[in-house]
């Protein structure tokens, strides 16, 4: 269809070049700060490209906590209530009045902090501060380091380290806040303004941190409101991601109530006329493949789905239970190999004692059955 190459062809926006280039150039004085410092040290090649690695390694994960720290004080000073913060894998969630510590990796995140939503007045919450607070900490935090390194005398060999962690702040805190839409993907500059402008991307950013909420007290989507999952007109899903997650939600649950064939049309209509963020659109793409598994089972449909790009995404979300739930179905439908569906099978328990929501583990798990009585009838 004309959307999808229309969708393909603006893949890369001028905002992402601007992106990948503010961090080159940073990268690119970062790199010759550190040659001063490891010609200072007299350091060798390999010990010299080991210490840029560490000193920009450490500076990125530093102003990842840093960034995802700011939206949990900004939030929590604006009245949200804490309900998750993930740092890489490592999640720290609040479910039934206790705090938690699972695991859950996204491809393409570094870390992600989640609130529930403060009361509403007249169908609008603060989301300035909550969406800017993770540039502000960056910004402070390199502005008071650039200030400390004006006011003390500090050893020239310490300097250099600091510099770097105070360039790759600025650009955390440009290229996230500075308002910018990376294709489809809005950063939080970008959202803050539009949901204070848009009532229709207020409402969708509400509702999903509302089910967000309700996914860590262990309630299932089916289960959930059913006002909460109406269905957005698809031209707001086309000029807005948060509006966009909404109609990506609303699949969900048709998935979870197990009306596949409906949920299989939606997504069909969907990824056809609106321009998903990559990782929603990835995550769909697992969910047609099972509607297909347990539907018709048709090998070209699946090879159709299962190309090199989504075979890459799987590979990287490979334990990601939905993925796993796949691969599961894919083992004992299309290939028809017992011994592999059981190694799938082994690893989503395994991933399963670690997953932070319990509604989600449950959902798969009826998926999975449903794959196997297919299996064992055909």
């Amino acid at each position: 269809m004309d959307n999808t190459k229309k969708a393909k062809k603006s893949k890369i926006s001028l905002p992402q070049i601007v992106s990948a280039l503010i961090y080159l150039v940073v990268g690119g004085i970062s790199g010759g700060i550190l040659i001063e410092c490891i010609d200072e040290l007299g350091l060798g090649f390999i010990e010299g490209f080991v210490l840029i690695l560490l000193v920009v390694y450490a500076s990125l994960f530093l102003h990842i906590i840093i960034h995802e720290g700011g939206h949990l004080i900004f939030g929590l000073l604006t009245g949200y209530r804490f309900s998750s913060f993930r740092i890489g894998s490592i999640m720290l969630i609040k479910s039934k009045g206790k705090m938690r510590l699972k695991r859950l990796s996204l491809a393409g995140t570094g870390g992600q902090c989640l609130l529930a939503p403060p009361p509403e007045k007249d169908g609008k919450i603060p989301v300035m501060l909550y969406n800017f607070g993770g540039a502000i900490a960056n910004i402070v935090i390199s502005a008071v380091c650039a200030a400390l390194l004006l006011l003390f005398d500090f050893a020239s060999v310490a300097v250099y380290p600091v510099l770097v962690f105070v360039l790759i702040g600025v650009a955390f805190a440009i290229t996230n806040g500075v308002p910018m839409r990376m294709g489809m993907v809005d950063n939080d500059g970008y959202n803050a303004l539009s949901l204070g402008k848009n009532p229709k991307a207020m409402k969708s950013f509400i509702l999903q941190l509302k089910v967000n909420e309700q996914q860590a007290e262990g309630v299932r989507l089916k289960n959930m409101p059913s006002q909460w999952f109406e269905l957005p007109e698809f031209e707001d899903m086309k000029n807005n991601s948060m509006v966009a997650a909404q109609g990506v939600f609303v699949c969900n649950r048709l998935m979870d109530e197990q009306r596949f064939e409906e949920a299989e049309a939606l997504m069909k209509q969907i990824m056809e006329n609106v321009e998903l963020i990559a990782l929603y659109s990835s995550l769909m793409k697992c969910d047609r493949i099972y509607c297909e598994l347990i539907g018709e089972n048709r090998a070209e449909v699946l090879d159709k789905f299962l190309n090199n790009e989504q075979e890459k995404f799987m590979q990287s979300m490979k334990k990601y239970i939905s993925v796993i739930r796949t691969r599961y179905a894919y083992a004992l439908l299309a290939k028809k190999d017992m011994e592999e569906a059981k190694k799938w099978e082994n690893a989503f328990e395994k991933a399963a004692k670690q997953y932070p929501h319990e509604a989600d583990i449950e959902c798969e798990r009826d998926f999975m059955a449903i794959a196997k009585e297919k299996a064992l009838k055909a």
